[in-house]
């Protein structure tokens, strides 16, 4: 017989569910048109819209929710950076960011648009910590640039992933390497010193499929 506490965990598990599918129908919803309706990333999750206003106040409460989730994944990738080189760390982390952006273009570029570029700035507190840490290590040992203030070389490096992952199509075989060359450029390396980082270090440019053979 089923309990009491069994049924009361069932439309818990139930809601969270939903809520799941809510939002990987609207990765892949707003994959095919950024401007997807609420009525078509219900229709993509299997749900009235009344279902999805269960679960979302509105579309811009999804998106939010799109660009946390997001944020916690950059997070996450960010913390497991731990190289000594401030270069190598650097390029691995653009890399890395750029592998993860890219199975989610769109939301990403939703996410770093100017209408929700504050809030998510707020969500990727951790990995912006983290940017300007491998500067100032950089700096200190006099790898990267030093004309400038780590904070602010930091948030162009910032300026300049966020221009790539946005505006770049992410199926192009060079864009992974674009994206780290771009941000040792603005470091402070030539693409001569840049070349022969990424040749010691193949790794930090190869397909994920690649690097974990």
């Amino acid at each position: 017989m089923t309990s009491s506490i069994d049924a009361a965990r069932r439309p818990r598990r139930d809601a969270l569910e939903n809520r799941a599918g809510i939002l990987a129908a609207a990765h892949v919803a707003l994959a095919h048109d950024p401007r997807a309706s609420v009525d078509a990333i219900a229709r993509q999750a299997g749900l009235s819209r009344r279902a999805l206003y269960g679960h979302f106040d509105d579309r811009d409460a999804l998106v939010r929710e799109l660009v946390a989730q997001g944020a916690a994944r950059f997070n996450a990738v960010a913390a497991a950076i731990d190289d000594a080189d401030a270069r190598v760390a650097l390029a691995r982390l653009a890399a890395a960011l750029w592998n993860e952006a890219a199975h989610v273009q769109v939301v990403a570029a939703i996410a770093l648009d100017e209408a929700h570029l504050e809030e998510t700035a707020t969500a990727l507190a951790p990995l912006r910590r983290t940017v300007v840490r491998i500067v100032r290590d950089g700096q200190d040992a006099e790898v990267l640039r030093t004309d400038v203030a780590a904070p602010t070389l930091a948030r162009l490096v910032e300026e300049t992933a966020r221009t790539v992952i946005t505006r770049i199509d992410a199926s192009s075989p060079a864009a992974r390497d674009l994206a780290v060359r771009a941000v040792l450029s603005i470091a402070g390396l030539s693409w001569r010193q840049a070349d022969a980082l990424l040749d010691e270090h193949p790794e930090i440019v190869a397909t994920p499929e690649a690097a974990g053979a």
